[in-house]
């Protein structure tokens, strides 16, 4: 048991990129290229070392580092020539290749012809800064020579913006390669993973993010408080170092952007808030920043669901582990670092209720688009919330058809999201209040509760932690 878990979905598609590998395929050409993306630490670079251990193939795998061409180039020609690969030995009679036209021609002279082979280039977003003709260089060899054999090419990125790019018409490798997102592992992984009861695997997922790295370190069947006092006693803990790792990857220049991101971790949602909370920045300013941010998919920007427009947006950070940061680790490293981490976890606790409150709600919303099963409308294709400038109502969930603009709503919920307190009847008849404020709704209108103890009202669906976590089994 090598405590690998979950990933059979991504497991399963690169299994079935391999079978026209093997088989030949039906075009005479059998190599096939994957393109994995995903958020840093994530699991994409384990995922394929996993593959590659279970499949047994030989392979090449060679990660880049970012510094120069030279420096690269001459780690990919190291790496090759102690690869596993059958004629990996005779590149060490050759000379550092000087570009990568040379590069991959020496790896196509070392790859086997009779038997399926894989070579895995890491963090290739490197390799593309580094040299303007590297795409080129890459996709002439994979039509000239590589597709010709039978191999499975790999090419991992974290910078999620350029990858996306790198298949896009107008680029070298267009439609040569499959596209594949890795996420986090799912509460459902993170409750196996950790020997968690369902309602513990959300609160854990919110810390975490669901990061492999910081799942790691989490003790198995420990409680959230037990193992945040582990990990805000250490400085160099993951839960402490990723957030700052990532932040610094994602904008080495853009300090900017950094602000507002920051802005929005500390609970601002509206445009004018987060400008006015990164330091009065001007509206054209704050907007390219939060453009940035949205193509870097490091903010979600979501609006009202209903059946009438509404251009009332609010941000929020996507990756669950960054909100988290942001929120409390991040303001609170000084604090860790002189060895007062009990400080930092006593203002988690003082303000864990509420935050946890507003940062479950997107993760309930995938939960509940995710469920196969016939407990919500059949015609309810997209889930979201409503609330007006004034928040008067704000609604946790709105089923509907379509998005933004709905035809039709198809149920009203709300989250409450409590231990030791139930969803009850007077939460009941607010919900009904809020529904007959929702633009699309009538008294027939079905309505929804979701809590993590249970309901006692009457007559209304309710879902608890443990069914949302079917959503991912």
């Amino acid at each position: 048991m090598n405590g690998f878990v979950g990933r059979r979905t991504e497991l399963g598609l690169l299994d079935d990129l391999l079978t026209p590998v093997r088989t030949g395929g039906r075009s005479g050409r059998p190599g096939r290229a994957v393109l994995i993306r995903g958020r840093r630490r994530v699991g994409k670079s384990r995922l394929v070392e996993e593959f590659l251990e279970r499949s047994g193939l030989p392979h090449v795998f060679f990660t880049a580092v970012g510094g120069s061409k030279a420096e690269d180039l001459a780690g990919f020609a190291a790496e090759l020539a102690i690869s596993p690969l059958p004629d990996a030995g005779r590149v060490a009679d050759f000379a550092t290749p000087q570009t990568w036209d040379a590069a991959l021609s020496l790896l196509a002279g070392a790859l086997p012809q009779d038997r399926p082979s894989m070579v895995v280039l890491d963090e290739m977003p490197y390799l593309v800064r580094e040299d303007p003709t590297f795409e080129g260089a890459l996709q002439k060899a994979f039509d000239r020579t590589l597709s010709k054999l039978p191999l499975l090419l790999v090419l991992i990125g974290s910078d999620i913006a350029m990858m996306e790019q790198l298949n896009t018409y107008g680029r070298p490798f267009y439609q040569r390669g499959t596209e594949m997102v890795v996420p986090p592992l799912n509460p459902a992984e993170v409750a196996a993973m950790l020997d968690l009861p369902p309602a513990e695997a959300f609160d854990a997922f919110l810390v975490s993010g669901g990061l492999p790295l910081i799942l790691e370190e989490w003790p198995l069947g420990a409680t959230l408080w037990d193992y945040l006092g582990q990990a805000l006693a250490r400085p160099t803990s993951a839960l402490l170092v990723s957030g700052e790792r990532t932040l610094a990857a994602e904008f080495p220049t853009e300090a900017q952007a950094r602000t507002v991101l920051s802005a929005i971790g500390h609970g601002e949602r509206t445009f004018t808030l987060i400008g006015r909370a990164a330091g009065d920045l001007n509206p054209g300013s704050v907007k390219r920043s939060l453009e940035l941010l949205a193509s870097r998919r490091m903010v979600a920007v979501d609006l009202p669901l209903s059946t009438r427009p509404s251009r009332e947006s609010r941000y929020r950070v996507a990756d669950p582990y960054l909100r988290f940061w942001l929120s409390f680790l991040g303001p609170g490293i000084p604090m860790i670092e002189r060895g007062r981490g009990d400080r930092v976890l006593e203002s988690i606790r003082t303000s864990w209720t509420s935050w946890r409150g507003r940062a479950v709600e997107p993760v309930i919303r995938e939960a509940l688009w995710r469920l196969t099963d016939d407990r919500l409308p059949e015609a309810t294709h997209v889930i979201g919330g409503y609330w007006t400038r004034t928040n008067d109502p704000e609604i946790d969930l709105v089923g509907a058809d379509r998005s933004p603009i709905a035809k039709k709503i198809t149920f009203v919920g709300s989250i409450k999201w409590l231990e030791n307190k139930p969803f009850d009847n007077r939460d009941l008849a607010r919900l009904v209040t809020h529904r007959s404020q929702l633009p699309g709704t009538d008294d027939s209108t079905p309505l929804l509760a979701v809590a993590r103890s249970g309901s006692t009202a009457n007559g209304i669906l309710s879902l608890t932690p443990d069914d949302l976590i079917t959503a991912w089994a």
